[in-house]
């Protein structure tokens, strides 16, 4: 048997192990199939016996329509793991109601035991200050905290302002300055919420975080 007749014999083969009749819907991919290996055995039925199509080019053929049946099973295998993903994601976000969270914010609520907040370092830094502000914008505290590493850190603000006197109840905002050898520091607001509900919508899932609003789970910095 030449080439050319086994190539034919294994597009026959392959062509008719499909099943026209299958009761779940086909894919795209799974129709393209089936019009590729249609035209191909055609034209190898059809094919001049004096003039025969390219050996190489029948095997190049029949390598394209595999690879091609290759990215689809990689293509579902990659959906279930995907899948698996989600649903993990789901059980840890769940997992965190009535937890408080530190992510990206500058607002704080200041209760009788104080107020919690935090900030991301991207480096070291020799000296921290973070000032907070009240609802119209004038200066309440100013927070020198020393020395911090790189990296999420938290501080708690005992409700004083800068004369000693105890700050009403609230809502308030701060913001965040670092320094390392007179150099700026990158640094990023924390804002503190505590966890009340989990939601999955379009975007990914997401998490009720009381006053802090709804937040996406990988916006998460830090767990209590």
């Amino acid at each position: 048997m030449s080439l050319t007749q086994s190539v034919v014999s294994q597009a026959e083969q392959i062509y008719a192990s499909l099943n026209p009749v299958a009761e779940k819907k086909r894919s795209v991919i799974d129709e393209a199939e089936d019009r590729f290996l249609t035209l191909l055995t055609t034209q190898l039925k059809n094919q001049d016996p004096l003039n025969p199509l390219d050996n190489a080019q029948l095997t190049s053929q029949l390598a394209q329509i595999s690879t091609v049946n290759g990215i689809e099973k990689l293509n579902a295998m990659l959906q279930k793991l995907l899948t698996g993903l989600q649903e993990s994601q789901a059980l840890e976000a769940a997992a965190l109601v009535n937890h408080g969270v530190l992510a990206s914010g500058a607002m704080m609520m200041l209760g009788d035991n104080g107020a919690l907040a935090g900030f991301e370092l991207a480096a070291p830094a020799d000296e921290v200050v973070v000032t907070i502000k009240d609802a119209h914008g004038l200066v309440v505290r100013t927070l020198s905290l020393g020395a911090q590493d790189a990296g999420v850190n938290a501080f708690v603000w005992d409700g004083k302002n800068d004369a000693g006197a105890q700050a009403a109840p609230g809502r308030y905002e701060f913001t965040v300055s670092a320094q390392r050898g007179g150099e700026n520091v990158a640094a990023t607001s924390l804002a503190y919420g505590r966890v009340q509900a989990v939601s999955r919508g379009s975007q990914g899932l997401s998490l009720d975080a009381g006053p802090l609003g709804e937040i996406s789970f990988s916006d998460v910095k830090q767990i209590f």
